[in-house]
């Protein structure tokens, strides 16, 4: 299906003539939002709270197995 998509897109960008500058412009897009979106709503919590792996494995193991009880 995804593939399916992938051909339909390619295959109406490369019959224009402006295709690779739409291409390169949903990629920049594309990276822009996953970056913004990445900074912004998922900040590394873990390395915030934490100094080392050690302290930060306790926690997610802690929390992995309380919520199993």
């Amino acid at each position: 299906m995804i593939g399916r998509i992938f051909r339909f897109y390619r295959e109406g960008f490369a019959s224009m003539r402006l295709g690779k500058k739409l291409w390169l412009i949903v990629a920049i897009k594309l990276f822009v939002l996953y970056v913004v979106i990445k900074l912004l709503f998922f900040p590394d919590v873990l390395q915030e709270k934490f100094s080392n792996d050690t302290q930060r494995s306790d926690f997610v193991l802690r929390q992995l197995t309380q919520g199993a009880r």
